[in-house]
């Protein structure tokens, strides 16, 4: 067997080993979201909660805020 022929056999066992590779990484992220999923509606539940709390604090600040004008011209 020639150089040309061992380098060309070493060329293609590893291509078959990237092949393989890249098949076992797209697995394993397939399953890595699968399990990801319900933390992830976890986490979207708790950043619509947060977001509720800011609107009402906002609101909340906003009510106080006219309030106060209200009582500077009432007076």
């Amino acid at each position: 067997m020639g150089m040309k022929d061992q380098f060309q056999d070493k060329s293609e066992q590893w291509q078959e080993q990237a092949k393989q590779k890249a098949q076992q990484a797209r697995e394993q992220g397939q399953r890595g979201r699968q399990s990801q999923e319900p933390g992830r509606q976890g986490q979207e539940r708790g950043r619509q909660g947060q977001e509720r709390m800011r609107d009402e604090e906002s609101e909340r600040m906003q009510r106080e805020e006219q309030d106060r004008l209200d009582q500077d011209y009432d007076v």
